[in-house]
């Protein structure tokens, strides 16, 4: 089977699990995203994620993650959500993390996608990834023609946005490989001038460590106050550079049943957030990503955010010194 052919059963596959966009990119070395890296890290733009630090190489090369290792197959899957009635107290939750863990979901379909590769190209080598290990994945999305990195560094596909979740799977299959991407942002600096933290310092780069998901998800250790009333009411992540895009206009509501707003915790008050035990709130976010931020460092959100919530939330709860009972930590912290 030539090559044309394979990558045509590769992408019917992809749409059949579930995708909206394939593309293909062929596994070399990211040569011009070395320095670029490497400068990013030295800036200190990682913050706390140490993590970001290690296997430099493997972040470059996929061949060092699948040996002999010819393609990079990039996928993407739209979670923007139907709109919504505004959180009756102002608390926003990053949509993203409005239905099920996208790992998992994600995980799935790849697997699913490659067991039919398998069973219609022959046995081979792979790995799959969904922002789950040393690729960079919007890197990848933009070489196999996905969409192009928009200057707040997020995958913006033309006529369709920037809500989509990535993934890869890496592979030792040869096959046609996509034109990488055009950039489209044009003279275009929206995402930079909303930023209330300032971490968008250039185009194309964002300070990490100045970023509201990153202190609201990431950071484990105090929150600088200097960043005191510039949240906007986020308590988990955030979505203000993306929705300044003129791109994202485009946006149309997904279609998975998986990314369906999970309205016991969305819809939660400050109240709810303090008098909920953990033990409810593992069974409540089981599926969903605030799972990882765990229910102590939300309320830590919460408490940070008093000087922008309304006042009726400080008449109707104690949030800022909540019973001890209430704020045990958890097992995980």
């Amino acid at each position: 089977m030539d090559t044309t052919r394979k990558t045509q059963i590769v992408k019917h596959l992809a749409r059949e699990a579930g995708f909206d966009f394939c593309g293909v990119a062929q596994a070399v070395y990211l040569e011009d995203e070395a320095p670029r890296l490497e400068a990013w890290l030295r800036r200190g733009y990682h913050g706390e994620m140490h993590y970001m630090e290690k296997w430099f190489d493997l972040r470059l090369d996929p061949r060092k993650l699948v040996p002999g290792a010819r393609s990079v197959i990039c996928l993407a899957m739209n979670y923007y959500p139907e709109p919504r009635p505004s959180h009756p107290e102002g608390l926003k939750i990053s949509r993203y993390a409005y239905g099920e863990d996208y790992h998992k979901v994600l995980r799935k379909a790849m697997k699913t996608m490659v067991h039919e590769m398998k069973r219609q190209l022959g046995d081979f080598s792979f790995r799959v990834f969904t922002d789950s290990g040393p690729v960079m994945e919007k890197v990848w999305a933009a070489r196999a023609g996905v969409g192009w990195m928009g200057k707040h560094s997020n995958l913006i596909i033309k006529k369709a946005g920037s809500f989509f979740f990535l993934g890869e799977i890496i592979c030792d299959v040869e096959l046609e490989y996509d034109a990488p991407a055009h950039d489209h942002c044009g003279t275009c600096t929206r995402c930079m001038e909303a930023c209330p933290t300032e971490a968008i310092p250039r185009p194309y780069e964002v300070d990490g460590s100045k970023c509201i998901s990153y202190f609201t998800i990431e950071l484990k250790s105090h929150i600088p106050e200097s960043m005191q009333n510039t949240w906007n009411d986020w308590i988990f992540g955030c979505d203000i550079c993306q929705e300044v895009c003129p791109w994202n206009r485009f946006s149309t509501p997904h279609n998975r049943p998986e990314f369906e707003p999970q309205e016991k915790i969305l819809n939660k008050t400050v109240r709810e957030w303090f008098e909920i035990t953990e033990e409810l709130f593992e069974e409540q976010a089981a599926r969903s990503p605030l799972k990882r931020a765990g229910l102590n460092k939300i309320r830590n959100n919460i408490r940070f955010l008093k000087k922008s919530l309304g006042s009726n939330a400080s008449e109707n709860f104690n949030f800022f010194n909540p019973p001890s009972s209430l704020n045990k930590r958890s097992k995980k912290e």
